[in-house]
């Protein structure tokens, strides 16, 4: 008899369930006999890389035949450059999730606690279970993170805290004043995890200077990435900020060469093209009031955002409602997996693609409420 593959697996992996990414565009246009289909649902920039970005790319093409380089050095040197801290302060990563991965690894041991926000980002409870920590989860408070109850949760066993501001699926932010509040009721045994994505949209003064923490001293990490403002989401190239020594012992357990060639290059391309960011912002924020007067007209309730993306109450069944914009050509992400049966995250698209939004929007609400 054959041992089944499941009794050989590390226990802790096996209540996990998969992620499932969409399907292909191009698939999904196939099987439903549509096309032109608009992607609206993983809070990537609508814009693509700018032209410095893509010449960068270009240039380094006929390079592909060596391994990138392995330290990260010029893009390490230029984002310490950037936030005013040393190079080995910093180290790269594929996307956020990778930094995420090697925090929990580093960290976390078997029986360990982690704090998490719900409904939040979906790495971190997968991640923390694969390590065998033990997921404390938080409920949200009106649609925010909740630090009262987050500092309430923290036990002796607790070592990390994972806090996403902005928070997704929510799209709302903890202030500097309740972090600064928050923070000086954290253990110094307690890793605090700054996962800051979508920071570019969120920017304004209430918004809080994590950076100043690491500078203090404090145990924390801030995670940054090139996937969101920098439309970089295909390249896959984030980075932490921490403590020189907290980033020499995830250094001990990052793989050769994590962050490829190109993805360096166009990072670091990026970094130097302020006016990009500065116009998907931009394009963003009107984006943003545009939809949020449309759902107001449409009599749908919504929470205002302060990313690239926003939660909005269809109410009524929200997978009927993401099917029926499916067969419009038009793809949004259902929040149903997060217990929000009547809730949909939209990402803010480009103003062609939010008006092509409303249109298929307000026609499946018309024959949803007809059916």
């Amino acid at each position: 008899m054959q041992t089944p593959w499941e009794s050989l697996a590390n226990e802790h992996i096996l209540g996990i369930a998969p992620y499932e990414p969409g399907k292909p565009i191009a698939e999904l246009e196939r099987e439903l006999g549509i096309h032109d289909a608009i992607k609206l649902a993983s809070n990537e920039n609508p814009v693509c890389p700018s032209d410095r970005v893509q010449k960068a790319i270009q240039a380094a093409l006929p390079g592909l035949n060596r391994y990138p380089e392995g330290s990260g050095f010029y893009l390490r040197g230029a984002l310490a450059r950037r936030h005013g801290v040393a190079p080995d302060q910093i180290i790269l990563g594929n996307g956020s999730n990778e930094l995420i991965e090697l925090i929990v690894r580093a960290f976390l041991r078997p029986g360990e606690e982690a704090v998490i926000p719900h409904p939040s980002f979906v790495v971190y409870p997968m991640i923390v279970q694969a390590a065998g920590g033990i997921r404390v989860v938080v409920t949200l408070k009106d649609y925010r993170l909740d630090l009262e109850a987050v500092a309430r949760a923290i036990t002796p066993l607790t070592k990390l805290v994972f806090l996403a501001n902005p928070n997704n699926p929510t799209a709302t932010i903890v202030t500097a004043a309740e972090v600064e509040q928050f923070i000086t009721r954290i253990p110094n045994t307690v890793i605090v995890v700054f996962d800051e994505a979508y920071i570019e949209f969120a920017l304004g003064p209430d918004f809080p200077d994590s950076l100043a923490y690491v500078r203090q001293g404090r145990k924390v990490f801030v995670l940054r990435t090139f996937s969101k403002a920098s439309s970089l989401a295909g390249l896959r190239v984030g980075y932490a900020i921490a403590a020189d020594d907290a980033v020499a012992l995830l250094h001990r357990i990052r793989q050769p060469f994590n962050v490829n060639a190109l993805a360096q290059v166009a990072a670091l391309a990026a970094l130097e093209d302020e006016s990009h960011v500065l116009e998907c912002v931009r394009m963003n924020e009107a984006g943003r009031h545009f939809l949020y007067d449309e759902f107001t007209a449409l009599g749908l309730k919504y929470v205002p955002s302060r990313a690239n993306f926003i939660l909005v109450d269809v109410g009524r069944s929200a997978h009927d409602i993401y099917q029926r914009l499916l067969h419009e050509g038009v793809i949004v992400r259902p929040m149903t997996s997060f217990g929000m049966e009547t809730a949909l995250r939209i990402t803010v698209g480009t103003p062609e693609e939010n008006r092509r939004l409303i249109k298929a929007l307000r026609k499946c609400l018309e024959e949803a409420r007809s059916a």
